[in-house]
């Protein structure tokens, strides 16, 4: 894990300088600043909507009595793609924007899960009240639905 956020630190400015020069010559200077400000402008602008309509289907989740994992999870996806939107440059706001349509959103989140990247955290007869790891020796629970049938 240490290996690839060093990569990701170490090429992902190389590329946003090698597109702001390259934009930069292109259009010029002056019009590549207004346009990573306009970017950074309009993402904040639709993080804000997004992460209020996730704000509402959480609340309407919670409402309706279930677990809003997925929204909360979109949630945690959102403050990542703010700090992607923020970032001056057009790689991370390319991934920004990207993350800010909700099926790609959940695409991300279900290949997240499937890769096993999000840890799980298995809860024991621990009294404290927190995840004891999957490592804990409390009883395995198995969670459903019954109904009596007389």
């Amino acid at each position: 894990m240490f290996r690839l956020l060093l990569i990701l630190f170490l090429t992902i400015p190389v590329i946003e300088i090698y597109l702001l020069i390259k934009v930069g010559s292109v259009i010029g200077a002056l019009y590549t600043v207004g346009l990573v400000v306009a970017t950074a402008v309009i993402g904040a602008y639709l993080l804000r909507k997004q992460g209020l309509s996730t704000l509402a289907r959480v609340q309407q989740t919670m409402a309706n009595g279930e677990i809003p994992a997925i929204e909360l999870m979109e949630g945690a996806v959102l403050l990542v793609t703010g700090a992607l939107l923020l970032t001056p440059g057009f790689f991370t706001d390319a991934i920004g924007f990207i993350c800010l349509v909700p099926a790609f959103r959940r695409a991300i989140i279900i290949w997240l899960l499937k890769r096993g990247s999000i840890i799980q955290f298995k809860s024991g007869n621990n009294h404290r009240g927190g995840p004891t790891g999957p490592s804990s020796s409390g009883p395995t629970v198995i969670e459903g639905e019954y109904r009596r049938e007389e």
